[in-house]
């Protein structure tokens, strides 16, 4: 077996890079060879197996040049024309099977979700793929749509619980946030209109009159970190507004398990690996409903800023102990690998 990655890989950090990072740790932790190409814009020395082409050409060679009996396609928010075109040449490479895992918890209920059918090109080219790895049922019911085969579907978190170890020092910026605020709430995610960020800025400046040492962190990258810090200058709260920017992994983990509550506000969104890794830390969690959101989750409705204010409130006044991580019976990155096995034969 040999495999080869393509999708987004970290840095930056998110939930799609996170999982393909899993998955190619978990391949090279049981000796299988594995190659990794990025597919966003960030741009990184190729090292170790993980190649960063700058032009769509560069992509197609290594493709064909790899020797990969498996290749495994990531894609998260939306099917363009560009990626339906780079999955349909796997699928045509011979003696290559071929997986797909949609990263997309919005893309059933927009108006491209919702014209599936078998007739399109999307379907056309999703149905070559030997496998199609869902991370919801919603995602299970527009492939079929599609047209695919049902037992040509499996439903696989992209979830591997973390290995974590408390205790690790803090980049300096994040370090000294913690230590001039007693309670913290930390956000995860892209600096994109999707994660409703205005609704946590407009919510930390009025809880604050009730909660003086409070704080809100937010790791990740984006276009707008410029409108977020003005938001912040308008509400009086940007002293205490962390933009903290790209974080890696095993920092945020940390950060995550000091803060009070973790937040994640979406005006669309998937099953979120942050808010997995936030209840495995036992940390409070309040979210937007997205009908998918994992057990012991605080939920509210999109975009209201009441329920995001009252939830944050009961929380911090009435703190409970948290539990300690537990393992999971099941490892879905591991899942992932069982798979590769199958088609394998």
């Amino acid at each position: 077996m040999h495999v080869l990655l393509l999708g987004p890989y970290p840095p930056p950090h998110g939930g799609v890079q996170t999982n393909l990072a899993a998955i190619r740790r978990c391949l090279l932790e049981r000796g299988i060879p594995v190659e990794v190409v990025n597919l966003t814009r960030y741009r990184h020395p190729t090292d170790e197996g993980v190649y960063y082409p700058e032009t769509g050409l560069q992509v197609l060679r290594l493709i064909t040049s790899l020797p990969a009996t498996i290749i495994h396609l990531h894609v998260g928010g939306d099917l363009t024309a560009r990626l339906l075109v780079l999955g349909l040449v796997c699928c045509l490479l011979p003696g290559r099977k071929t997986v797909f895992t949609f990263h997309s918890g919005g893309y059933p209920d927009s108006p491209q979700g919702k014209s599936a059918s078998p007739q399109t090109l999307r379907g056309f080219v999703l149905r070559r793929f030997d496998r199609l790895i869902v991370i919801n049922r919603q995602l299970e019911e527009l492939f079929r749509k599609f047209g695919v085969r049902r037992e040509r579907i499996r439903f696989i978190l992209p979830y591997a619980l973390p290995e974590f170890t408390p205790g690790m020092k803090l980049p300096p910026e994040i370090e000294c946030f913690f230590t001039t605020h007693e309670q913290v709430l930390l956000s995860m995610g892209w600096l994109e209109p999707e994660y409703d960020y205005p609704l946590q800025i407009r919510a930390l400046a009025r809880l604050r009159a009730r909660f003086p040492q409070l704080g809100l962190a937010i790791f990740g990258a984006g276009h707008l970190e410029k409108d977020l810090r003005a938001q912040a200058r308008e509400t009086g709260a940007s002293e205490h507004l962390l933009l903290a920017g790209d974080v890696p992994h095993p920092a945020a983990l940390e950060a995550m398990s000091r803060c009070v509550v973790f937040l994640r506000t979406t005006l669309y969104d998937g099953d979120s690996i942050s808010v997995r890794e936030a209840l495995h830390l036992g940390v409070p969690v309040i979210a937007t409903d997205n009908s998918m959101r994992p057990e012991g989750v605080h939920l509210i409705p999109i975009g209201d800023e009441e329920a995001l204010v009252a939830a944050t409130g009961r929380l911090l006044e009435e703190p409970r102990p948290r539990s300690r991580p537990v393992r999971a019976e099941i490892d879905p990155t591991a899942a992932v690998v069982d798979l590769y096995h199958e088609l394998e034969g």
